[in-house]
């Protein structure tokens, strides 16, 4: 069943067209990712779907009696409750129910008439029944879990609504509308604010969602996860595709492809036959005029393919880092941050070395970003050491942009710190983050999130640094620039060290995971996926171990820990072996190409043949040894 049908929904704000002849029906158990550039136009989408915008033509239909709920981005929710009271706001009809049954029950045990009893009784017996229906035996507990989901503690509960940040506003807001089930669920960016614990969460109860969801964000995790069709926004026009986020990208680009090379065949039909009508029209006579004609004819009849539209522009990024760094680039020992008597973080330890892709990772509030801040020096630890290897040149992108000049022009801020390039230089390298002609003399504080990004990923380009320190990069990009962002920092030859909730990113990056956890740092060698495979064995073997028999002995099971620590101490020493060979392999080879490119030194094919392969075995090494210092570590942990 359709619950919400748009009809060539079209809007400008003066000469600027924002949205062209829309056109999608959404069936009442759809999940729905909306999808485009930043200033495609979804959100104006939204607004329009929730009335607050009119187009200027089109027409919009909904179910009858069908409720939409409405989250925009960056909600906030303006209240003198408590988070409690304003949550239980959503259960009044319920809770009047409630009442009316008390005074019934009340009634029930103090009535005499038989009749009027019997009455009280069918009415009460009714209300029951209805009230069960519509959960009222549950809607505290549905309270409690979707706060405590969405990141909220139970001591947190009492608060008022005044007394939040932002971003905690934006989560109760999201708590809210999902405690009040709207038929047509409509969320401009929820995944903002929330750490991954709560975004799985979120996924896991717009899983079970039975109603329709329109969702927009930039998260590809999360669209992967939640939804089953896609709407992309592009160029004023949309685009309905059937499946999720990865889906909808393999589709659109064989679409295109196919489209291109209808367009190029008809095009080379449509030259033919311009060219066989010039020709009749040369020899002029009336049997060649009648067939030039009758081409001309078949030609205007002709259904025209359109050439696929120009992907909008996206920005170009390539770091280079100035200097090569040290193999040891990070000592990180016993740090300790927070306030007196109530550590943030205690006694954290950790070392990165050169080519790294390290992320930090860990529930809102764990203390990540005061560790970047720490790192970079704008905050002093209360213990604890922090030392750089040698040639080490940081950069550092703080999420909440302190490092960029309110009062400062675009192309101000950008060369300050590069005096030494020229105003046409400046101005290239603002043209490939989308900064072009009088765009750059508009100061920073009128720019949005996304442009500031920009703006701050610019200087980091300049920086020239060897190590990058990035505090939520991807935050306020979308999916296109987050896409050319991964793939530059794939290719950058220095270190990362990064905090970051965008599980897509990560995985495409990380090369090690520190997790924060007890007030303290975890270790895991690898990639995302790595960890979250030693994660979900690690529950999963928690579950198995507390459905074993409870009478297992204290001695057989410190058997059974001892058994299972040697066979984890055997696999390392397996891999340590592994990846020793490997490093003497490549070393014996890299010997043996000093010797060849002293034997052929007239020879420069050959040369920069072994030039180029000397050069890929370096970055392997580097790699291994990173491999091998973390296995190291970690069997130094076990013993």
């Amino acid at each position: 069943m359709i619950v919400l049908s748009c009809s060539n929904i079209s809007l400008s704000f003066g000469t600027d067209q924002i949205l062209e002849d829309v056109s999608f029906n959404v069936s009442h158990d759809d999940r729905v990712g909306l999808v485009g550039v930043n200033g495609a136009g979804k959100s104006t989408l939204f607004k329009i779907l929730a009335e607050e915008l009119q187009p200027d033509r089109g027409e919009i239909f909904t179910a009858k009696g069908s409720r939409i709920g409405y989250l925009e981005q960056n909600s906030f929710l303006e209240s003198d409750k408590t988070l409690w009271d304003e949550l239980i706001s959503c259960y009044s009809e319920i809770i009047d129910m409630e009442k009316h049954i008390r005074q019934l029950e009340k009634e029930i045990s103090i009535e005499k008439d038989s009749q009027r009893l019997s009455y009280i009784m069918k009415e009460y017996d009714t209300l029951l029944v209805r009230f069960e229906n519509m959960g009222g035996y549950e809607y505290n507990s549905r309270i409690k879990g979707v706060l405590h989901g969405l990141g909220f503690d139970e001591n947190e509960f009492s608060r008022k609504v005044s007394t939040l940040s932002g971003g905690q506003k934006t989560r109760l807001a999201l708590a809210k509308l999902l405690l009040e089930e709207p038929d047509i669920l409509l969320l401009d960016e929820p995944t903002n604010h929330l750490d991954m614990d709560a975004l799985e969460w979120l996924e896991d109860f717009l899983k079970s969602y039975k109603k329709a969801i329109l969702v927009i964000s930039h998260d590809r995790y999360f669209l992967d996860a939640v939804t089953s069709r896609t709407i992309e926004l592009e160029n004023c026009r949309c685009k309905v595709y059937n499946g999720n986020y990865t889906v909808y990208v393999k589709q659109k680009m064989q679409d295109r492809e196919i489209q291109q090379r209808h367009y190029e065949q008809q095009q080379r039909e449509i030259a033919r036959i311009e060219a066989f009508i010039e020709q009749q029209k040369r020899w002029n006579r009336e049997r060649n005029i009648i067939a030039a004609q009758s081409r001309q004819k078949a030609l205007e009849r002709m259904e025209k393919i359109d050439k696929p539209d120009n992907l909008p522009g996206r920005i170009k990024l390539k770091f280079k880092s100035g200097i090569p760094s040290s193999n040891d680039v990070l000592f990180v020992e016993n740090l300790t941050m927070g306030y007196t008597g109530n550590p943030l973080f205690s006694n954290i330890s950790f070392n990165l070395r050169k080519n790294e892709k390290a992320f930090i990772l860990g529930p809102n509030g764990c203390g990540k970003s005061t560790l970047l801040k720490l790192l970079v020096g704008k905050l002093a630890p209360l213990s604890g050491s922090i030392e750089y290897g040698h040639n080490i040149k940081v950069a550092y992108y703080d999420q909440e942009f302190s490092d960029l000049n309110e009062n400062n022009t675009i192309i101000e801020e950008v060369w300050n710190g590069n005096e030494k390039l020229t105003q046409t230089q400046i101005r290239n390298v603002l043209a490939s983050f989308l900064f072009k002609g009088e765009d750059v003399f508009k100061c920073i504080s009128v720019l949005s999130g996304g442009e500031k990004s920009r703006v701050a990923l610019a200087k980091l380009i300049l920086s020239d640094a060897n190590f990058l320190i990035l505090d939520e990069p991807t935050n306020n990009l979308d999916i296109n620039s987050r896409e050319v962002l991964e793939e530059a920092l794939q290719e950058f030859d220095g270190t990362i060290l990064a905090v970051s909730h965008d599980r897509y990113f990560v995985n495409k990056l990380a090369t090690r995971i520190l997790e924060f956890k007890n007030n303290s740092i975890v270790n895991y060698a690898g990639s995302y996926s790595l960890y979250l495979d030693y994660k979900n064995k690690k529950e999963k073997d928690a579950v198995a171990s507390n459905n074993k028999q409870k009478d297992i002995s204290a001695s057989k099971l410190e058997y059974m820990e001892s058994k299972e620590m040697k066979a984890r101490q055997r696999k390392l020493q397996r891999q340590l072996e592994e990846a020793e060979k490997k490093i003497n392999e490549i070393e014996d080879r890299l010997n043996q190409i000093s010797l060849q490119m002293e034997t052929a030194s007239s020879d420069h094919v050959k040369l920069l043949e072994l030039h180029e392969e000397r050069t890929s075995l370096e970055k392997q090494l580097d790699e291994l040894y990173s491999v091998w210092d973390s296995l190291c570590a970690e069997e130094a942990e076990l013993k």
